[in-house]
Formats: C-alpha cells, sequence, structure tokens
C-alpha cells in the first residue's frame, strides 16, 4: 500500500488506504545529510498544478533511482504524465518552492508488479534524465544474503536503517488524531522479526525502543545495519506495514532472484 502523508483521523486513513499506494518515518530524527543518495518523488497527482510528495526512493546508479512498484502504478492508473513527476534530493521539501531542485524523470513499474502478497514483485525505477553529480550510489544485496544470514541465525538481533520522507508517528491528544508531516528526510532504526520468501518483516514497536516508517516512507530504503554497523546496503524497499505505523514494517527483499531479475536490466548486480 501506499502511505501517503495525511493529515486525517485513522479510520479516515484506513479507508484511504484501500485504494491509495506509501510509507513515513517514526520515532526517529532528521537525517542531516548522512543519506544525500536517499530522494523523494514529487508529483503534481493529487491536484493540478500543486506539486506534491509521492514516495521516497534510494540512488542505486548516477541515473537510476529505485522506489516501489505501487508508486508508479499509481501513477498510471491515475493517468499522470511523466512531465508532471520528478525526483528531490533534497532534505526538505515541503512545501515545494521555485528553489526546490527538482529532476525530470521517467519511470518503468515492474512488469511482475501484481499487489499479491506471496511476491508482489513491489520495485520500480526512476530513470533520471542526467546523471546526478556528486552523490555516490547506495549498493544492493548480494543474492540470497538474507537466507544465508538466516542459516546461520545472523539476522537474530540484526538492525536496519530506515529512511524516508514521509508523515511521522500518530499523534493524539486535543482533537483528531493526526500523522504530522514536515517533509523533512528522516531516518529510525528497526530490528529484525521474521525472513519470508519476499519480505523482510521489521519491528517498529516503540516500546521495544524501535522506530520504522509510515505514510510517504514507500520506496525508501532499509539499509542493512544501524549505527556504527550501518553499512551502504540496502537490504529491502519500504513497502507496508499496520495502519497505525506503529507494529511492523514491511519491505520487500532485494537479494532474491525475482528482485534481482527486474533490477539486473537497469544496475549491475554485485
Amino acid at each position: 500500500m501506499l502511505r501517503m502523508i495525511a493529515g486525517t483521523a485513522v479510520a479516515a486513513l484506513v479507508i484511504m488506504l484501500v485504494a491509495l499506494p506509501a510509507n513515513a518515518i517514526t520515532y526517529g530524527e532528521p537525517d542531516g545529510d548522512a543519506h544525500p543518495n536517499v530522494g523523494v518523488i514529487i508529483a503534481e497527482w493529487m491536484e493540478p498544478g500543486v506539486k506534491e510528495v509521492l514516495c521516497s526512493g534510494t540512488l542505486i546508479a548516477p541515473d537510476v533511482f529505485l522506489t516501489a512498484a505501487h508508486c508508479t502504478a499509481t501513477l498510471e492508473e491515475i493517468g499522470i504524465p511523466n512531465d508532471q513527476v520528478w525526483v528531490s534530493f533534497d532534505q526538505d521539501v515541503e512545501p515545494v518552492t521555485a528553489s526546490t531542485n527538482l529532476l525530470p524523470i521517467t519511470w518503468v513499474t515492474n512488469p511482475a508488479f501484481n499487489r499479491h502478497q506471496s511476491d508482489p514483485g513491489d520495485l520500480a525505477v526512476v530513470l533520471l534524465d542526467e546523471e546526478v553529480q556528486g552523490i555516490e550510489p547506495a549498493s544492493l544485496p548480494a543474492a540470497g544474503l538474507f537466507d544465508q544470514m538466516g542459516a546461520k541465525n545472523g539476522l537474530r538481533g540484526q538492525q536496519f536503517t530506515a529512511v524516508g520522507y514521509g508523515v511521522h508517528e500518530l499523534q493524539t491528544g486535543g482533537g483528531q488524531p493526526v500523522f504530522p508531516s514536515d517533509g523533512v528526510r528522516m531516518r529510525s532504526v528497526s530490528s529484525f522479526s521474521a525472513l519470508n520468501n519476499a519480505w523482510l518483516r521489521l519491528s517498529q514497536n516503540p516500546a521495544t525502543g524501535d522506530g520504522g516508517t509510515c505514510y510517504g516512507d514507500s520506496g525508501g530504503p532499509n539499509f542493512l545495519g544501524a549505527g556504527a554497523t550501518e553499512t551502504h546496503v540496502i537490504a529491502a524497499v519500504t513497502v507496508t506495514g499496520d495502519a497505525p505505523c506503529r507494529a511492523t514494517n514491511v519491505v520487500y527483499r532485494l537479494d532474491t532472484a525475482a528482485a534481482r531479475d527486474f533490477l539486473g536490466g537497469f544496475v549491475d548486480l554485485p
């Protein structure tokens, strides 16, 4: 699902999620310049002429930006053309102004995208019109990395760093509950919970000290490791989770044969 930026009641938000794509950072902190290769898709998609955050993503080659298929598929479904969509690597993109650095793009949605839970193929690449200068692309994992780690009990206690531009944790009190948004690139740390054929399931329960993602972070990276152990490897792409953004971050693995079959058409694989 696309976890969108929204300032509304939870009940209304759940209804919206049935039809719309995304994901955002919860219980985290401003990223600053820690992850300059993480950017955001900006589109005129909700109101004509108004540029708003759609999804997050990561530069994986000088002219290739990785995101979630449900983000680009949504644009296709509602008929938004390429010239109404951009990528920005600015740290703060809300509101979008004349000074916001917007890069023109085209996108390719994974042909295998199917919205099925077994393996939704939820990946897309955004092709930048020009190569990005001065930003080092992130790395992709080796084939079968997490199966290998899991077989050796190497995922127990493993942490992951999520980065994105989405909304923050639910705020209550003084009226309807809302998911506040400020358009700032944020990061948080999640802990390994479970390994599935297509997914990593990560705890983002604040009661256990974890943070995670929420509406607007879909397509964003979950880097392997955190703090001093963080790597440049994107383990998985944020795609879904629980509606209150408080329990589980469900992320699409990039080390599987299906993911690599798609990505190998655009970048060199490790």
